[in-house]
């Protein structure tokens, strides 16, 4: 009885520990990933008044997507 006390103590300990990362990981990159657009509404108005082109390293061109079916049609 002893034995299977203290396996149920140590399930429970190692089930509390992934319990709290689970959850505290939820709000970093499940919610985002399930309702991006509050996180897209932030980006555009935290880089409202910066010039990429001005910033680009290098003299690079500003990144677009390759896959971006809609732009070419």
């Amino acid at each position: 009885m002893s034995a299977l006390k203290q396996n149920l103590r140590s399930i429970l300990a190692i089930g509390t520990v992934v319990g709290g990362i689970l959850l505290a990981t939820y709000p970093i990159i499940v919610a985002p990933y399930i309702n991006p657009e509050p996180w897209k509404e932030i980006q555009k108005s935290s880089r409202k008044g910066i010039d990429q082109e001005k910033i680009q390293p290098g003299g690079m061109k500003v990144w677009s997507d390759p896959f971006d079916r809609t732009s070419g049609k």
